[in-house]
């Protein structure tokens, strides 16, 4: 993109002249005082996002088709399911995040460029705090994140492999902390998978994000497809796959799966116990598109991104969910869903129950390719939104500048994937290897509630100070009510670490991130400051495109 001459400023900084895509920066003899704050003058990327690419890579962002098939390795750790309506609660999350829905629109508009949220914090709540907490908050929370996901890819493909019959397929379906799980295949097919596409958004960065439309849109249909078996087999066919799995070793019969659930339809306290499952996994996921604003073809991309994925992926999951307690029966699913011995031995979820009673080989094995996929179209969002980020960090001149490098030859930041992939490798083996259970890793996902409602209060703070009128109005209001909403989600988090994942791994990488950030900004100011770069001033103007 070439820099725009008309772009907002905070306060005005000259720019100097830029230096190509190689990202070092040559000072003037006329300017050595005063070299430019920017690494360049123009970002380097190219405005190659359609309105498809934005919902699409918002939708994976929201990870519908992965919160489908977890949800039962969060329910068989609540202490009880009784009332929990996993419908309401999928309907008052998204109710919740509308005030989210409206900021991340409004600025959308406002400030349209790479890094999304990360811009309009650090340019509103100055650079120090507003680097390290963003830095925190979806940089680093992000390739947890990604370990997350890639693992659960992996659970994917053993739990579709052993409900089609192959058995020794097994270890892969096994969290970590189970007898007979697989822990160094998981890791090495989860590492293998997230290489891959690592290196395609290298070598193609454009395909990087056909790969994210096209299988969003074979996961959403794939999502569809399995809630139309699912009607189609009705309650009997839901009988009969459980008489099945009893009669392989499972052992209890639908009815009494049925009546062993005691509690009533619905009760508000255990249902927002819930939330932060729905937090961790679909509607606060709103700033994939926002973070590649700068590479959109044109202003729709920036109005309606956000709202449509956020109204698609809500139908995804509250349809799913409320189609599983329609022929299941409410107190069936809840039950089923928090037995341990169905979920770890025999991954009951959305995906496998579709599988189970479709009655067809070729059935089962589309629905089964589309919950991987799904897992897949994940990785390839955050690989792009992650290394859009780094770059704009590195951009601002708070992280190191060949963060920032654009490759010549194959127009990608190919120094924050290679980042990416190594330090979200280590994640994976550490989840794998020293936890075992994949709700180990939700605990890092506190960084990002903490950062969203950080966002809430820089939307407040931005409107009051630069907006007049409706946008004004919509940003105090809404931001008010987005931070209250994640300081809640938050408290859930902190407050029941047994159910959220809780650990040593999880709250040491979410503090040394912020602290990590501190230390970074810190460094960079003391370094660039002896070149006679104030770094500083980066913070007070927007970014060129």
């Amino acid at each position: 993109m070439s820099s725009n001459p008309d772009r907002k400023r905070l306060n005005v900084v000259d720019d100097a002249k830029a230096t190509g895509n190689s990202g070092v920066v040559k000072p003037s003899k006329q300017h050595s005082q005063t070299e430019r704050v920017f690494v360049r003058e123009a970002t380097g990327l190219v405005k190659s996002v359609s309105l498809l690419n934005s919902i699409a890579l918002n939708i994976s962002n929201m990870s519908a088709g992965a919160a489908l098939a977890t949800i039962g390795f969060t329910m068989i750790l609540l202490p009880s399911v009784a009332g929990v309506n996993l419908v309401y609660g999928s309907l008052i999350a998204f109710a919740l995040s509308i005030p989210q829905i409206l900021v991340y629109s409004t600025m959308n508009r406002k400030v349209s460029r790479t890094g999304g949220d990360y811009v309009w914090v650090s340019r509103t709540l100055g650079g120090l705090f507003g680097s390290a907490i963003s830095f925190m908050g979806y940089t680093l929370e992000t390739l947890a994140y990604l370990a997350l996901i890639a693992l659960s890819a992996v659970f994917a493909i053993g739990s579709v492999g052993v409900s089609l019959g192959y058995q020794n397929m097994l270890g892969l379906s096994l969290p970590g902390n189970i007898p007979g799980a697989s822990t160094l295949a998981q890791f090495i097919v989860a590492t293998a998978l997230f290489g891959a596409l690592i290196l395609v958004n290298i070598l193609r960065p454009n395909l990087g994000y056909r790969i994210v439309t096209i299988l969003t849109v074979v996961g959403i249909a794939t999502t569809v497809l399995a809630i139309g078996v699912l009607l189609s087999a009705g309650n009997a066919g839901v009988q009969n796959y459980i008489a099945f799995l009893d009669s392989i070793g499972f052992n209890k019969s639908y009815s009494g799966l049925a009546s062993s659930y005691v509690g009533s339809g619905f009760n508000l306290n255990a249902t927002l116990f819930i939330l932060p499952f729905f937090a961790i996994f679909v509607y606060p996921w709103l700033n994939a598109s926002p973070a590649v604003a700068a590479e959109a073809k044109s202003k729709n991309v920036l109005k309606w991104g956000v709202p449509i994925a956020a109204i698609i992926a809500m139908l995804l999951v509250t349809g799913a969910f409320a189609t599983m307690y329609y022929v299941g029966g409410f107190g069936f699913v809840n039950a089923a869903l928090s037995n341990p011995g169905l979920v770890n031995d025999y991954s009951f979820n959305f995906w496998t129950l579709a599988m189970g009673v479709s009655g067809s080989t070729i059935l089962a094995s589309i629905i089964g390719l589309g919950w991987i996929i799904w897992n897949i179209a994940i990785l390839a969002y955050g690989i792009i939104v992650f290394s859009r980020y780094l770059f704009a960090q590195a951009f601002d001149r708070f992280l190191p500048e060949k963060l920032a490098y654009i490759s010549p030859k194959y127009g990608s930041p190919i120094v924050a994937h290679i980042i990416d992939f190594v330090i979200t490798t280590v994640l994976i083996g550490s989840a794998a290897f020293l936890y075992g259970p994949l709700s180990t890793l939700y605990g890092a996902v506190v960084a990002a509630m903490i950062y969203f409602a950080v966002v809430g209060v820089a939307a407040v703070v931005y409107g009051v100070r630069r907006e007049k009128g409706r946008d004004k109005g919509v940003l105090t209001v809404a931001g008010v009510l987005m931070t209250a909403v994640f300081a809640f989600i938050t408290y859930e988090f902190l407050a029941y670490p047994q159910v959220w994942g809780g650990n040593a791994l999880a709250y040491v990488y979410v503090a040394g991130s912020f602290i990590a950030g501190l230390l970074i900004y810190g460094a960079s100011k003391i370094r660039h400051g002896k070149r006679g770069i104030d770094i500083s001033l980066a913070y007070k103007e927007i970014p060129p495109e």
